[in-house]
């Protein structure tokens, strides 16, 4: 084999990101040398119209590219990330369990990529949350029951398919058990196979049978079925439990190796290597790396098969799923374009306890805290925006701690309702202790949980639950908040 023949073999098998609004010069080169996928993010996004004629300039460079996103509605958006996503996230469409309302929602959303040129979507989480505290899935799911999930999943995998965007699971063999972060350390679910099986594993049974096309894979150490290794470079889990028990023939995708739980212990381009050799078929580098990441990677994988480390018929294997998939995409239907079903659904998702108050000059205290990397940077999120538009003397406090301090904000809030916006409560002591000691002065408050509502305090009047930060949840709990 040339080396121009092995270089188009090894770029097939890569997922390349960028940092520009325009496309740079290399990875259009890339693009021409038989790059496998271009993964944009918010960093790449500034219309709809600039880009769709981003992809169609990839597109006429290499007519099968998959163009990748992670689009999942609710906390995950890229398209709409200046805003907030106009779709609710799983969460929300767990609490409703309505399937057929989660397959028009994936179904329009899959219409809204398609109409900017985007075909692949690493969508839809298929993690059941089993750990509350979970710091990087918690709204990504559907829930905590696996044959919810399961429901849900496949609803999502057909309306996303139905308009032509190739559905990709995550994250396989389940992240849902997870308490740290797999973006900075390497989560260890010390799990019993059969608890694997019954729970975890349940929802991707019913994707593949539902066909989706592709299964991306979870950095994730599962003793019991990976040993020491993250599933991501198991082949006991990526090739023997994916291919051979579970009998999934479409693409396996990684999860970005320059996440910590990878980058920081084998390495990026050895992380690519051993997924590779353990069955994976794209190699996903994410949107915080560029060309001084993508290249050395690229020559990495030569060299490994150059060395006989990694086979040269691995790379055809890959290659070939990869060429089917985008196969796939030519054949697929499309979707009409539908605006409505993201806010319809937000409105069924959201939940009132107590009575609707009657809003004078509302001081919103928004809770701050980190959002894991899956959020794209800056998103806005909380209810300010959306209650302008109705109570123009709405104003915002934004607080990210407690010291015990509460007088300030008692002061600022006299005569006013005081709203108070909190993401997983559950998570923070800070935020419990705040709302707590907030609630026994102020019992007439309103709290407005736009995470998993898992969590709150007694005495309070009013109890919100949106399910999730996007744009349509916070509409949905305005509308709610202000009747009508």
């Amino acid at each position: 084999m040339t080396s121009s023949e092995l270089d188009r073999l090894v770029n097939a098998t890569l997922v390349a990101s960028y940092q520009t609004i325009e496309a740079p010069e290399w990875l259009l080169r890339l693009v021409e040398q038989g790059l496998g996928s271009v993964l944009l993010s918010s960093w790449n996004i500034d219309s709809p119209s600039q880009l769709a004629a981003t992809t169609a300039r990839l597109r006429t460079l290499s007519p099968n590219l998959l163009v990748s996103i992670d689009e999942e509605g609710g906390d995950v958006t890229r398209l709409d990330h200046a805003a907030g996503s106009p779709y609710p996230g799983a969460a929300a469409l767990g609490a409703i369990d309505d399937p057929e309302l989660t397959e028009a929602v994936h179904r329009a959303m899959g219409a809204d990529l398609a109409e900017v040129g985007v075909n692949f979507d690493f969508a839809p989480s298929v993690d059941v949350n089993s750990a509350a505290e979970n710091p990087v899935i918690g709204t990504r799911s559907f829930g905590a029951d696996p044959e919810l999930v399961a429901r849900h999943g496949v609803a999502a995998v057909r309306g996303l398919q139905s308009a032509g965007i190739a559905a990709c699971v995550k994250h396989f063999p389940g992240h849902g058990a997870a308490v740290n972060d797999s973006h900075h350390l390497v989560p260890v679910l010390d799990l019993p196979l059969d608890l694997l099986t019954e729970r975890d594993l349940l929802p991707f049974r019913a994707a593949l049978e539902a066909e989706v096309q592709a299964v991306m894979s979870a950095h994730v150490v599962i003793p019991a079925l990976t040993g020491s290794v993250p599933a991501t470079m198991s082949r006991a889990a990526m090739h023997d439990l994916l291919r051979g028990e579970l009998g999934f023939t479409g693409v396996a995708v990684t999860d970005a190796v320059d996440m910590g739980a990878i980058a920081g212990t084998v390495g990026i381009a050895e992380g690519a290597i051993r997924a590779l050799a353990a069955g994976v078929d794209l190699i996903c580098i994410g949107p915080s790396k560029g060309a001084d990441v993508v290249l050395p990677v690229q020559a990495a994988i030569v060299a490994a098969v150059r060395e006989g480390r990694l086979p040269e018929s691995r790379l055809v294997e890959a290659g070939e799923r990869i060429a089917a998939l985008a196969s796939w995409i030519r054949r697929a239907p499309r979707a009409a374009l539908d605006g409505e079903v993201g806010l319809v659904a937000a409105r069924r998702a959201v939940r009132l306890d107590g009575d609707r108050p009657s809003l004078v000059r509302p001081l919103v205290v928004r809770l701050e805290q980190d959002f894991n990397l899956a959020v794209s940077p800056g998103m806005p999120w909380g209810l300010v925006t959306a209650l302008q538009a109705r109570q123009p003397a709405v104003e915002e406090l934004a607080v990210s701690g407690y010291d015990g301090g509460i007088g300030p904000l008692l002061e600022a809030a006299a005569g006013r309702t005081l709203i108070v916006v909190a993401r997983d409560a559950h998570r923070y002591p800070w935020q419990q202790k705040l709302v707590s000691e907030l609630a026994t002065h102020r019992p007439d408050a309103v709290l407005v949980e736009m995470g998993l509502p898992l969590w709150r305090p007694d005495g309070i009047a009013t109890y919100v639950a949106t399910y999730g930060v996007g744009q349509s949840n916070a509409a949905a709990a305005v509308e709610l908040l202000t009747g009508g």
